[in-house]
């Protein structure tokens, strides 16, 4: 329950997030009008006709100024914001689920050298029960595995050695929970944006079947609209390919990290058991 209202609060951050950029740039989009006194008025009137063909050079700058961002919303509009809105949520539920899984593996992560020395140094010193206290004191899966191990001592090293695995591979599936959720927005977000592709086509065709006449802007609009959900669909695919790849390394990390140290913690309490 706890996971999931922290998802919920992260995924609600993301979106207000968005949210707040796009308010932020209308509010510097929209241009400030100041009260004036009438000879102002007056006089912007009057330079109007003279201004009027630096404004049609300034025009072109003006849109070459504008931010990415900015270009980045207006494309969003431009591309159906039903469709457009449903890849935007993709997009947040797979960083939110990319984010927690992140913080999980990093507070997961412990110096396995660390503390296979100070369990070593409590089974010389305190026996079992100072270990034990060790790794319950100890966050992350390596501790636990050590902790398994260290509660069949009694039972042989073999079946220390078989608790071991099969505790390892319990938190080897909770350090990959939900990452098939990532992996199910990766292949979600493109294929979204494909079928807001083939819904534009089919209703460009649907305007030039009633216009009667194939018009070239009727054409290109209609194509160009149903290009950019699978442009933005392509880019949310990337964004989470790279967190899934991370996420993913990091999992490697930290199994690689329980493999050695559990070989190491075997020997260390093979050690402690033949004294």
């Amino acid at each position: 329950m706890k996971k999931l209202i922290a998802f919920l609060t992260l995924a609600g951050m993301l979106t207000l997030g968005i949210a707040n950029l796009v308010l932020a740039q209308d509010n510097a989009a929209t241009p400030t009008t100041v009260a004036g006194d009438s000879t102002e008025i007056v006089a912007d009137s009057a330079a109007q006709a003279a201004e009027a063909p630096a404004t049609t050079i300034a025009e072109p700058e003006m849109e070459e100024n504008k931010s990415f961002h900015q270009i980045l919303k207006e494309k969003f509009i431009q591309g159906s914001p039903g469709f457009m809105g449903i890849v935007l949520l993709t997009l947040i539920l797979g960083l939110a689920l990319a984010i927690e899984r992140i913080i999980y593996l990093n507070l997961s992560t412990t110096n396995t050298q660390k503390l296979l020395n100070k369990v070593e140094t409590s089974l010389e010193n305190g026996g079992i029960e100072a270990a034990k206290e060790v790794c319950k004191n100890t966050k992350g899966p390596v501790a636990g595995i050590f902790l398994q191990g260290l509660d069949r001592h009694n039972e042989g090293l073999e079946v220390v050695e078989k608790s071991i695995i099969s505790y390892g591979g319990v938190l080897m599936g909770r350090l990959e929970k939900g990452l098939s959720w990532v992996a199910l927005f990766i292949a979600l977000a493109p294929m979204l944006g494909f079928m807001g592709t083939v819904i534009g086509m089919i209703q460009a065709f649907d305007d030039i079947e009633a216009m009667g006449d194939i018009s070239p802007t009727i054409v290109a609009g209609g194509i160009k609209v149903a290009l950019l959900t699978t442009v933005f669909g392509l880019i949310v695919a990337i964004i989470l390919q790279i967190f899934y790849n991370y996420i993913v390394s990091k999992i490697d990390s930290l199994v690689n990290d329980m493999e050695d140290s559990s070989i190491t913690f075997v020997d260390i309490l093979a050690k402690h058991t033949k004294k």
